[in-house]
């Protein structure tokens, strides 16, 4: 078997990241599980497919299918037409039921098998409320190059391939398929995102080049609320439109004309991203309708949401991970709660009246700003944020501002997990209690298990799906300190 062969695969079981595994009986063996494995991309159990190979190696190889010669019965019929093409929502063609049900199998797979955990319980994943239209945050792109699908390519019609607005495919960056509707977000962030483009066209507004680094259009963000406001019911929505450079003139008519357009729109900001770098921040912003922030709810509490803060993509799940969260931290009243890479602050808010003191550790300094605003908004009085680099030690910030040492705490990093300095730094304050919270349970096991190694116990855990149609998954992980 060598790169580029093409072979027939029945998909037996579901891997990480969404890909269906395959297994070839080693002709020395009558032994099929000690058999060569194929990870299969774009097959799922239950799956007959003709597929090629794209890498090998000595225990594993990878595939792509091409061809299903016979479904899986959990397959069904993808809901949006771009399906398989920009690569946003690479499960829509699985049944959801069965999306959950594989994505738990898979985290416990992991913590079992990679961690060599066991002894602890898996508690039944909490699905998503809604499967489309989820979203509060859309991040779209421009490109001065088109990618053209198979059926515009064999069109004959005219198709302007110097202009795009939509979303980049899989592993292509310098161009963009230019897309009408999106399931994720909402109809209304479609009917903006058609608006732009048919603006800005009409305006002849060039597309910035990641080659040439020339134009001026980068990215179009739409923020909306979820939740409406209790007093003077309204939600927010917010436009961002992250330029290149600064046009005034040009911004203010797209302003003007897009808040007519939509009324629905509470505030329209320009970013102006200086650097070469294609990421959908600006080094400075505009305001030039609106506040230049939005509003939205987890629970009761209130968050301010600005152009470049991060905010839960799913606010509807976010609150029942929270409270997933808060049941493990099985707070009484009276506890010290640290909270580690605590971001804008939505744990800790959230948290804060089950706890005596709440201490953040973040170490982004806009982020922690943002905290301080979310917890002032709600009245709240008993969270201390502090900047800290969690790359390195934290101790002697802890030292140096005489902080009482916590009873128990809650960690929740980026996909990286957390640095080997972090965790050392935990097993020293050697709280009761650890709730781990992880967009990565292979990153979250490898931590668990230095923790578990310390003398702690894993309890249980409880995946929560954040982004249906999507292999991410989320993981909350109750360990507790086992006495000596």
């Amino acid at each position: 078997m060598k790169r580029g062969d093409k072979s027939e695969f029945l998909i037996e079981k579901y891997a990480f990241e969404g890909k269906g595994i395959s297994r070839i009986q080693r002709e020395d063996t009558n032994d099929k599980k000690s058999g060569y494995v194929v990870f299969v991309n774009g097959a799922y159990p239950g799956d007959r497919v003709e597929a090629r190979i794209t890498k090998t190696k000595k225990s594993f190889a990878e595939a792509v299918a091409e061809k299903i010669l016979s479904p899986s019965p959990y397959r069904i019929e993808a809901k949006c037409k771009y399906f398989g093409i920009c690569g946003g929502c690479k499960q829509q063609d699985l049944d959801y039921l069965a999306q959950v049900k594989f994505k738990k199998q898979q985290v416990e797979e992991i913590f079992r098998k990679m961690g060599g955990l066991s002894d602890f319980e898996v508690e039944d994943i909490i699905p998503s409320e809604k499967i489309f239209f989820y979203r509060n945050k859309m991040e779209f792109s421009f490109a001065d190059t088109r990618w053209l699908t198979k059926e515009e390519i064999k069109s004959q019609e005219f198709i302007d391939r110097d202009f795009a607005l939509g979303l980049h495919v899989p592993e292509v960056y310098d161009k963009v398929l230019d897309i009408d509707e999106c399931l994720l977000q909402s109809q209304l962030s479609n009917d903006i995102l058609n608006f732009t483009r048919k603006f800005f066209k009409g305006k002849n507004s060039p597309a910035y080049s990641t080659k040439t680094h020339r134009g001026i259009l980068r990215n179009l963000v739409i923020k909306q609320s979820q939740r409406e406001e209790p007093v003077a019911p309204k939600k927010g929505l917010m436009v961002n439109l992250v330029t290149a450079s600064e046009d005034d003139q040009l911004i203010r008519e797209y302003t003007s004309q897009l808040i007519v357009r939509f009324p629905q729109i509470t505030t329209v900001i320009n970013n102006i991203n200086l650097k070469k770098a294609a990421v959908a921040t600006g080094d400075y912003e505009k305001v030039y309708y609106g506040e230049g922030y939005i509003y939205d709810f987890i629970g009761k509490y209130k968050f301010r949401i600005s152009a470049n803060s991060f905010f839960q993509t799913n606010t509807l799940q976010a609150e029942k991970l929270y409270n997933a969260a808060l049941e493990y931290a099985d707070l009484k009243g009276n506890e010290i709660l640290y909270d580690l890479y605590s971001g804008a602050g939505t744990i800790a808010v959230y948290i804060s009246d089950k706890a005596k003191e709440v201490i953040t550790f973040e170490s982004s300094e806009p982020a922690v700003r943002d905290a301080g605003e979310n917890a002032a908004i709600n009245g709240i009085n008993n969270i201390r944020f502090i900047t800290a680099n969690l790359y390195k030690t934290f101790l002697p910030i802890i030292e140096e501002k005489s902080l009482p040492e916590p009873d128990k705490i809650i960690i929740d990093p980026p996909r990286g997990g957390m640095h080997k300095n972090t965790v050392d730094d935990v097993i020293k304050l050697s709280p009761v209690r650890i709730v781990y919270i992880s967009c990565n349970p292979a990153t979250q096991v490898r931590d668990i298990k230095m923790l578990a190694e310390a003398g702690y116990k894993l309890i249980k855990i409880r995946p929560v799906d954040m982004f249906p149609h999507t292999f991410h998954i989320e993981n909350v992980a109750l360990l507790i300190r086992v006495e000596k």
